[in-house]
């Protein structure tokens, strides 16, 4: 993989993801994914032991020292028309939210 994301590629990223940039907004956000990147090819070249397990982080599960997961079980809702009650719009047991508008990227 190259070092940088070039126009050619963010150009046809963007018309995969069917996005409408401006230029300014096209240039801002290759900017940002190129920084991204960046950050994630210094974190590659940290050099690490073979024997590093993948999912290793800070807070260890060891089953011995560690409460068991409790048991999901699922227990209805004693009085669900009462939520639904403080939705300002229903229809057939559906909560309807309104549409969202599409915004501009400042």
């Amino acid at each position: 993989m190259s070092d940088q994301i070039t126009i050619e590629v963010f150009n046809h990223l963007v018309g995969l993801a069917a996005l409408e940039l401006t230029e300014e907004q096209a240039e801002y956000l290759r900017k940002q994914l190129n920084n991204q990147l960046k950050v994630i090819q210094e974190l590659k070249a940290i050099p690490l032991d073979e024997n590093v397990p993948i999912s290793l982080h800070g807070v260890p599960y060891e089953k011995e020292n560690s409460v068991a997961p409790r048991e999901d079980i699922w227990k209805p809702y004693p009085d669900p028309e009462a939520i639904l009650a403080q939705a300002p719009q229903m229809e057939d047991g559906y909560i309807i939210v309104p549409d969202i508008p599409h915004t501009t990227l400042k």
